[in-house]
């Protein structure tokens, strides 16, 4: 099997071809990738000469970079997006046009292509904010919200997706996801960010009072997940993929960090909200669970351990990307 994996040089993207060159020992992968600000190709640096592994250097937006791209793949995996929430706010246009041209791109291409799979990576932010005090969860069923220009290209890519396969039969998947964290995580989001912070001996920047809630997911679980629904989903499905663990607030998040480095909670610095932050994010994955047998591997606190320690080991690949935060 040959698979196209967009974003490929980007965060979860380059975790998942490592994943998979290990797991698929009979599996081609082609990574397109635009190389932005998130694409690097540090991040697959040790499998460039991997014998079933390709790079090509190409826009999701430009229609004759796609096609080419495509030619012999049988399933898609479509990471490629703009997804930095602050980022959107401060230039919407670059996200519609990544995230929502670029998807109808690639599938155009895979329909005339006739791939037998094309899976897209989605956020669990398309469905909005949950109340800090409810118990409830974001479900499959839950009701479209976006309240970031990202996560309504995200939204809106989403809808075109699943409209691909009610209108023209292309077979797709859908997983929405939480927020990852693990190796390769560029260093503007949280938990990359307060860990090289401390290791830089600068503060922790921590938005209004700290007390927004996200649903952790390790992206080694995550890369699982996604290798489940590609396996054994059901075509036109979508499944939601969380964390395991007690929701903590973001600086319930930083003391953790702090604590695994041995630094003090004089560290944390707080600073002006952002616009529109949502509060709380919360996954209900038992459909996941119950229908593929998928569940996080290790608790929020084992992986949170495994990450720190990998950026202590990996300065040459992180420090050289923080003056671009």
């Amino acid at each position: 099997m040959k698979l196209l994996i967009t974003g490929g040089a980007g965060f979860i993207g380059s975790n998942f071809i490592h994943y998979w060159l290990a797991n698929h020992t009979q599996d081609e992968v082609v990574n397109f990738d635009a190389l932005t600000y998130a694409g690097h190709l540090e991040n697959v640096k040790d499998i460039e000469h991997h014998p079933r592994y390709s790079f090509i250097h190409g826009d999701i937006t430009n229609p004759a970079q796609v096609d080419n791209a495509m030619q012999g793949i049988d399933v898609v995996v479509h990471f490629a997006a703009e997804s930095h929430v602050d980022r959107s706010i401060l230039a919407p246009a670059a996200f519609v046009k990544t995230n929502v041209v670029g998807t109808q791109v690639l599938l155009d291409s895979a329909l005339k292509h006739q791939v037998k799979r094309f899976h897209h990576i989605s956020t669990d932010e398309v469905f909005g904010t949950l109340d800090l005090a409810t118990n409830e969860k974001f479900t499959i069923n839950s009701p479209y919200a976006p309240r970031s220009p990202y996560a309504a290209s995200k939204a809106a890519s989403d809808h075109l997706v699943r409209a691909y396969y009610t209108t023209y039969g292309l077979p797709i998947t859908i997983t929405n996801c939480s927020n990852n964290f693990g190796p390769y995580h560029f260093p503007e989001k949280l938990i990359p960010l307060a860990i090289t912070n401390i290791l830089e001996g600068k503060k922790i920047p921590i938005y209004g009072d700290g007390l927004q809630v996200r649903d952790w997911l390790y992206v080694e679980d995550h890369c699982r997940a996604i290798d489940l629904v590609l396996q054994q989903g059901k075509i036109g499905e979508t499944y939601l993929v969380g964390g395991m663990h007690d929701l903590l607030p973001n600086i319930e998040i930083a003391k953790h960090i702090l604590a695994l480095l041995g630094a003090d909670e004089s560290q944390i610095e707080f600073v002006k909200d952002r616009p529109g932050h949502d509060q709380k994010y919360d996954i209900d994955w038992s459909k996941i669970h119950h229908e593929l047998g998928w569940q996080p591997q290790y608790t929020f606190d084992e992986w949170l351990f495994k990450t720190v320690e990998w950026y202590k080991t990996h300065e040459t690949w992180w420090k050289p990307l923080k003056h671009t935060v």
